[in-house]
């Protein structure tokens, strides 16, 4: 069983997403009641079925604690190992 804290799961619809058609769920803030991702509740193909159960959240959507929305700056690593800088 999967748990998700300060979010409410809407309903379940049928949404064709860049990797095929899905069965998901828009989960909301439970404080200001604004969309802040979605949840997987069932893949269509064979091969994304390990996404069932999981949540993504929209980074542009989330604020942290100051106000602030959590953003990426530029210079920002992203990916990669510690092998790759080596």
């Amino acid at each position: 069983m999967f748990y998700r804290v300060n979010v409410t799961v809407g309903v379940k619809e049928d949404r064709l997403m860049m990797t095929g058609l899905h069965t998901v769920a828009d989960i909301f803030c439970v404080k200001c009641g604004s969309i802040v991702g979605w949840t997987y509740e069932t893949a269509h193909d064979e091969n994304q079925k390990y996404k069932e159960g999981k949540s993504v959240l929209e980074r542009c959507k989330l604020y942290g604690p100051d106000g602030n929305n959590y953003w990426v700056s530029r210079e920002a690593h992203i990916g990669g190992s510690d092998q790759d800088d080596v």
